[in-house]
């Protein structure tokens, strides 16, 4: 959305306005939240800076929290929770559940993310690509929908219906504009890569 400087600042400002009493180290933010390490080292000092963040010092760790006192902090939380918090939000209802591969979103939550034009999202359409029991994927989205405070709609296919061709609503997904917000195989690759670059930065004087 234009209201943020960039995605990047929403997608930190969500992290952290979504779980108010948590405090972050740097690295775990910027993991939590998707965003490349020296990325999140420019924009949390920006933010910073306005006071919607708080910081604190421990040990040679500088831990970041939402101001939760600050005026605007209501609004800010009710306004990312509607435009970028379907995705955490899912991701992390979802991630517990066994033998699942990916979970998407599509739909039109899913195109206004990608800059569609087009009326307010009145839903969440999620895909989930595994076998896990039918009753844990809707357990997890009537958790996801009473967080949001809007419907979420799981749908269910297997890896193999995934990768073969016929299937409306894949062709649909695979069309369309979609988001990958939980996938087993990259969270190993993912977590190595930051932990790679908080290796990295102190050598070049970052904390």
């Amino acid at each position: 959305m234009p209201i943020f400087r960039s995605q990047h600042q929403a997608e930190l400002l969500t992290q952290l306005y979504l779980h108010p009493d948590a405090q972050y180290a740097l690295t775990e933010l910027a993991q939590a939240a998707r965003v490349p390490l020296s990325t999140a080292h420019r924009e949390m000092a920006r933010l910073a800076d306005t006071g919607l963040v708080v910081t604190r010092s421990a040990g040679r760790t500088r831990l970041y929290q939402a101001d939760a006192g600050h005026p605007a902090a209501r609004a800010l939380t009710e306004l990312l929770t509607f435009t970028f918090g379907p995705a955490q939000v899912i991701a992390e209802e979802f991630a517990e559940l066994p033998d699942v591969e990916s979970v998407l979103l599509f739909g039109s939550w899913a195109a206004r993310y990608a800059g569609q034009d087009g009326p307010p999202p009145a839903d969440i359409d999620v895909l989930v690509i595994g076998t896990p029991h039918r009753a844990a994927v809707y357990a997890a989205a009537d958790r996801a929908a009473a967080r949001l405070q809007l419907p979420v709609n799981p749908a269910l296919r297997t890896p193999d219906q995934w990768q073969a061709t016929g299937d409306a609503l894949v062709d649909q997904v695979h069309r369309s504009a979609h988001l990958t917000v939980i996938e087993r195989a990259a969270l190993a690759d993912a977590a190595a890569m930051v932990e790679a670059s908080a290796q990295l930065l102190p050598t070049l004087g970052i904390f």
